[in-house]
């Protein structure tokens, strides 16, 4: 979305001074984190750390609630107040696809977005070692590069999928490092086809917003390939993911059916016009509730890994 310039004094005032005048902050932060995206930052970390170490212990604890919400807050709040001005105009705003945060609310959301962050953060590097700091290191910036003003990674097409992809995978990448996993190809396998899968999801979202972003000068992969290129590169991404997976050792493998309920829900949009990409919103809106489906599906999968079942 577009970025905006000049925000009601973005960075300037504490969070006390905006929740004061704003009995409504909580709630705005909540819906700005987007809750029905929780889980899929945390389940991939905490998975990773599981299936690696097999035990609870705190890195485990402080790492799930960080990705849970703080990571969350951070990565969609700092997109939210930068992306206002264009989010103003999008009607798919205000709602489950997203906040509308006024401005008098821009500076306590980037201050509490850091503020929540940051206890989590020292708490991970003190557990941690210098690899899984770079890693953190990586997956905070993703965050902050997306949306901010002067970075803006999410309007330099294809660069903004894997942006956003990384925004996904890298909890998974952080946990097996803070885990001390050991990297043979068929974990690498499985985090490639979980970036396919991170990519094609961002791309076919893209194309709903092909022709108000063309309107306000923003720049996306949808808006570079065209709509109808762009569902086919999601395509193509979510099926080069499935035989991906078939690469990990079994019963991790059966997670390649999970990219069937994707390329079904793409598929009817794979002619779809410029002209007529905001019909793609439907596709988007059923991914939203897909994505449920398929992380049950992999929670199973994942828990007889786990169990060692052969």
């Amino acid at each position: 979305m577009r970025e905006t310039t000049g925000q009601d004094g973005v960075g300037v005032r504490a969070p006390g001074a905006e929740a004061a005048r704003d009995r409504g902050l909580a709630g705005r932060l909540l819906l700005a984190s987007r809750p029905v995206s929780w889980i899929n930052t945390a389940f991939p970390f905490a998975a990773a750390m599981l299936l690696t170490t097999g035990a609870i212990d705190a890195r485990l604890v402080i790492g799930t609630l960080f990705f849970l919400v703080p990571y969350n807050l951070a990565m969609y709040g700092i997109n939210d107040v930068f992306d206002y001005a264009s989010d103003a105009q999008n009607p798919r705003k205000g709602g489950i696809e997203g906040a509308l945060l006024p401005p008098s609310t821009h500076a306590a959301t980037l201050w509490w977005s850091a503020l929540l962050c940051l206890p989590f953060v020292v708490a991970l590097v003190v557990l941690g070692g210098p690899a899984s700091w770079a890693v953190l290191a990586v997956s905070l910036f993703a965050v902050i590069a997306y949306s901010a003003r002067g970075l803006r990674f999410k309007e330099v097409p294809v660069l903004d999928s894997i942006t956003s992809s990384t925004h996904f995978v890298s909890p998974a990448v952080y946990g097996l490092v803070l885990a001390g996993a050991e990297w043979t190809p068929q974990l690498i396998a499985i985090l490639v086809a979980f970036f396919c899968w991170g990519m094609a999801s961002h791309a076919f979202g893209a194309v709903q917003d092909v022709v108000p972003d063309r309107e306000g000068g923003i720049a996306s992969i949808a808006t570079a390939l065209g709509a109808r290129a762009t569902v086919r590169l999601a395509l193509g991404l979510w099926l080069a993911a499935g035989p991906l997976m078939l690469l990990a050792p079994w019963p991790a493998s059966l997670a390649a059916l999970v990219a069937v309920p994707y390329l079904l829900l793409a598929l009817p949009f794979r002619s779809v016009s410029d002209a007529d990409s905001a019909d793609a919103n439907r596709g988007w809106r059923r991914f939203l509730w897909v994505n449920y489906g398929c992380g049950f599906l992999v929670t199973m999968i994942c828990i007889a890994w786990a169990l060692g079942v052969r």
